[in-house]
């Protein structure tokens, strides 16, 4: 599944374009390298994503394509960095 797509499904972006332009801008990476958009996810990677100043970092558990808002949150787990 594509990174923007990912991160609108599981809800940690609310729009795929605004996911979009965080990957344009370098804001979200995969494996601890920059993702582009189109950058492929899948169970088991890790997805980092800075918001300003803080910094969400998740592990990829399922990819659910068109996720309901109760089942989106099963979708990654957080961890620490």
């Amino acid at each position: 599944m594509r990174i923007d797509k990912f991160l609108k499904n599981s809800r940690i972006i609310k729009r795929r374009q605004v996911a979009k332009e965080a990957c344009e801008n370098g804001r979200v990476t995969i494996n601890d390298k920059i993702a582009k958009a189109g950058s492929l996810v899948e169970e088991g990677d890790v997805v980092e994503v800075v918001f300003g100043t803080s910094t969400l970092k998740v592990r990829v558990l399922s990819l659910i394509d068109g996720a309901k808002k109760n089942t989106a949150t099963s979708m990654y787990e957080v961890i620490d960095g």
